[in-house]
C-alpha cells in the first residue's frame, strides 16, 4: 500500500469520509407524517448495530429507533489484544450508550430471543415484545460448540476462546499473568471463515510483547488450520524484528490443524496424531452468527448469512437487514471497520425505502491496522462495491503495507491505528 493511501487514512478523513454507501444519501428531507408512525428496531450495539442506528437517526430524524444491546457498556474486540498486552486499560476500550440515547434512540438493555418475520416482531429477554416495520440485525458470532472435539463452554472457562471481549478476554489475561516464566502459550486458530482475519497473529505479536517484558524465557506456539493468512509476511518480519525465535507457526500443510481439545490437561492433538501441551491454552474455534440469525430465519446451512450486496437486506426474508461479521460478504473481512460502513449503507437504504426514493449506490471500505509491538504496525486496506447482487472488491484498490517499510513508517501505521480507533468509536458512541 502506498504512503499517500496510508496518510489518508488519518482520523480527519475517517471522521469526515468513511461513512461509504451511507453518505451519498445526502441530508435527508422531513420524513412525512404517515412516515413519522415507522418503528426501525436495530439488534446488537456493536459496530455494525449501533453505526446503523446512529445514522437511521441522522437519515430518518423523525422515525422511531430502538437499539436492542444486553450490555450496559460495550467492549470492542478491537484493541483488546493491546489489553493483554498490558499495552491498554480495560475500560479504555469500553463504550457506553449515551451518546446515543442524547441523539433521541430508545436503547433497550435486553437479549433479542426470538424473531417473528410474518407478526414482524422482536421477543425480549425482558419479557417484552417490539413490533418493527424494519429490522436491522447485528448479532456478531457464536462459538460452534464441539464442532471442534473436546472444546464447549465448559472447557472454554479453563482454555479460553477470549474472541469476545469481555470476561473471557479477562480471564486470558489472568491466566498469562499467571503463567511461569519459560512457559509455552499455544493458540489455535480456525479455518476461515472467522472474525477478524488478522486478530489471531496481532494477539501472538501482543503476548510476544508481554512475555518480553515479563517472561523472556517464554514460548508461543501457533497451530493453525490455514496454510497461509492475511497480512502473512508482514506479521512474520515483524516478529522477527521484536521477539526473535520465540513465535512459532505451524500452518495446516505442517500439522498445525488441531482436531481435539483436552482442556484440562491443557492439550490438543493435531490431524496427524501430534499432541502439543500448553502452560496457558488460547482456543479460538469455528464460529457462526450469533443465534438470533438463526431464529429470525435468515442464516443458512453454513451458519452464516446470505445478504443482497447493494443494500445487506437479508436475502431470504423481506425487511430484515444484517451487517457486521454474521454476514457472508466476502471479499469484505469480518471487521470492525467493515460493519461500520455496512452500518451506514443499511441506514441509507432503509431511509431511501421509507421515503420510497431511489436506492444511493452502494460504497463499501476497510482498513485493518495490526500492532506488532509499541510503534511498529501494519495494515491492510480494500474498497468494495455491489454488483449483480454481491459484493466485489473494486479492482486496483486498496493493498497492504510495505515489507520494505521504515522505522518511520511503522511508527506512522501505529498511529493510525491509534487514531482510527479513536475517530471510529466517536463516530460510533460518541456524544
Amino acid at each position: 500500500m502506498s504512503r499517500q493511501l496510508e496518510s489518508g487514512i488519518s482520523r480527519r478523513k475517517l471522521m469526515g469520509g468513511m461513512a461509504a454507501g451511507g453518505l451519498l444519501l445526502g441530508a435527508p428531507a422531513l420524513v412525512h407524517a404517515r412516515q413519522a408512525s415507522a418503528h426501525v428496531v436495530v439488534v446488537g450495539g456493536g459496530f455494525g448495530g449501533a453505526t446503523a442506528a446512529r445514522y437511521l437517526r441522522r437519515y430518518l430524524p423523525e422515525v422511531k429507533i430502538t437499539l436492542v444491546e444486553p450490555a450496559q457498556r460495550f467492549y470492542t474486540c478491537p484493541f483488546s489484544n493491546l489489553y493483554l498486552a498490558g499495552l491498554r486499560s480495560w475500560e479504555s476500550i469500553g463504550h457506553g450508550f449515551d451518546g446515543l440515547r442524547k441523539l433521541g434512540i430508545e436503547v433497550v438493555h435486553a437479549s433479542a430471543e426470538g424473531v417473528d418475520a410474518a407478526a414482524r416482531t422482536v421477543r425480549l429477554s425482558n419479557g417484552s415484545t417490539l413490533k418493527w416495520d424494519k429490522l436491522v440485525l447485528s448479532p456478531g458470532v457464536d462459538m460452534q460448540w464441539n464442532k471442534l472435539n473436546g472444546y464447549d463452554e465448559a472447557a472454554a472457562e479453563l482454555a479460553p476462546h477470549a474472541w469476545k471481549a469481555g470476561p473471557q478476554t479477562q480471564l486470558l489475561k489472568r491466566q498469562l499473568e499467571a503463567m511461569k516464566d519459560g512457559g509455552t502459550f499455544v493458540m489455535t486458530i480456525p479455518e476461515n471463515p472467522f472474525r477478524c482475519p488478522p486478530g489471531p497473529y496481532e494477539r501472538a505479536a501482543m503476548v510476544a510483547h508481554y512475555f518480553k517484558q515479563h517472561k523472556p524465557k517464554s514460548k508461543i506456539l501457533l497451530l493453525d488450520a490455514k496454510t497461509a493468512f492475511s497480512k502473512q509476511a508482514l506479521f512474520m518480519q515483524g516478529w522477527k524484528a521484536l521477539y526473535g525465535e520465540m513465535i512459532e507457526w505451524i500452518g495446516q500443510s505442517d500439522d498445525g490443524e488441531v482436531v481435539r481439545v483436552d482442556a484440562r490437561k491443557r492439550e490438543v492433538e493435531t490431524a496427524f496424531g501430534q499432541i502439543h501441551r500448553a502452560d496457558v491454552l488460547n482456543v479460538i474455534p469455528p464460529q457462526k452468527a450469533g443465534f438470533i440469525a438463526e431464529r429470525a430465519g435468515v442464516s443458512n446451512g453454513s451458519g452464516w448469512v446470505p445478504i443482497k450486496g447493494d443494500t445487506f437486506e437479508s436475502a431470504q426474508v423481506q425487511d430484515v437487514f444484517v451487517v457486521g461479521d454474521a454476514t457472508i460478504a466476502a471479499p469484505m473481512p469480518k471487521s470492525g471497520f467493515a460493519a461500520n460502513t455496512q452500518g451506514k449503507v443499511v441506514a441509507a437504504a432503509i431511509a431511501a425505502q421509507v421515503r420510497g426514493q431511489d436506492l444511493p449506490a452502494a460504497s463499501y471500505a476497510n482498513t485493518c491496522y495490526s500492532l506488532i509491538g509499541p510503534g511498529y504496525g501494519i495494515s491492510v486496506a480494500g474498497v468494495y462495491r455491489a454488483e449483480n447482487g454481491k459484493v466485489i472488491e473494486v479492482p486496483g484498490s486498496g493493498g497492504v503495507s510495505p515489507l520494505d517499510g521504515d522505522q518511520r513508517f511503522r511508527q506512522a501505521e501505529a498511529r493510525y491505528g491509534e487514531g482510527w480507533y479513536a475517530a471510529i468509536t466517536a463516530d460510533i458512541w460518541g456524544a
